[in-house]
């Protein structure tokens, strides 16, 4: 099965201490091929070797529902069956209840309780499976990777509740999926890259508005996309990046950058 004998013998558990197969409840599963020290192992401290026993014994999550390391109870809860999920949504390690969240029905009371859980990453989870319409209660989360999700995936026509959101980096991805008419409103945000995000959705319309803009980043990518006949006012901008741009697409020569040569 690929174990060295060093990983057979450095084999732990949770608590650290070393593992005897000779004392295992599921010793006679080792005869069976059921389990393997240092690869497949309900006791091992290592995730991945539980998560391996559970799926040679699938049958056998439920036994380790109450087990004493997080890990274990974590790993046994993505193996059983769905109906005892319940009973672990107040599990007091987070770990657990993402994996709780990760696959206990939506429309359940139990998943409602999770959109309220202390610890982020839960939240998270849930963010991720709830369906864009049932967002709408998570858009005043606390934690700003949790609205970031929500912005993400919640309906477009929801998302004016969060235009406003005190974090910039919601607000930029608002700014990419928001209709069209409240562009011009993140165009005006304190934080240029959700003015940027906002500034490459807009026609030519409403870019035409922003030509004045007193910022030289914000009236680069204007220039950028204005349409060719609607350049003008930028040919003489204050900045001379924005200049060369403007003097590039109009295929004019630019001045000010290579000297003559000596006769």
């Amino acid at each position: 099965m690929g174990t060295t004998r060093n990983e057979i013998e450095e084999a732990r558990d949770w608590q650290g201490n070393l593992l005897d197969c000779s004392r295992c409840e599921q010793r006679e599963g080792l005869t069976e091929g059921r389990c393997h020290l240092g690869h497949a192992c309900v006791h091992d401290r290592y995730a991945r070797r539980i998560d391996r026993f559970f799926r040679w014994n699938p049958d056998l999550a439920k036994v380790y529902l109450d087990h004493p390391y997080f890990e274990t109870r974590a790993v046994a809860a993505k193996h059983v069956e769905l109906f005892y999920l319940p009973r672990l949504v107040g599990d007091p390690d987070e770990t657990v209840r993402q994996s709780v969240a990760q696959r206990l029905p939506v429309r359940s009371k139990q998943f409602e309780i999770l959109r309220r859980d202390p610890h982020r990453d839960v939240r998270v989870r849930v963010a991720e499976r709830l369906e864009p319409g049932d967002l709408a209660t998570m858009i005043a989360d606390e934690d700003y990777f949790v609205r970031q999700i929500v912005a993400r995936r919640l309906p477009p026509g929801l998302l004016v509740k969060m235009v406003h959101d005190p974090d910039p980096e919601v607000r930029k991805v608002v700014a990419q999926r928001i209709a069209p008419e409240w562009l011009p409103t993140l165009a005006a945000d304190t934080e240029m890259p959700v003015r940027l995000a906002a500034v490459r959705r807009m026609d030519n319309k409403q870019l035409r508005q922003l030509v004045k803009d007193p910022d030289w980043r914000l009236r680069y990518e204007v220039a950028s996309r204005l349409e060719l006949a609607d350049l003008e006012p930028l040919r003489a901008d204050p900045d001379q990046a924005v200049r060369e741009l403007v003097a590039q697409r109009l295929n004019e020569p630019q001045t000010g950058g290579v000297l003559p040569e000596a006769c």
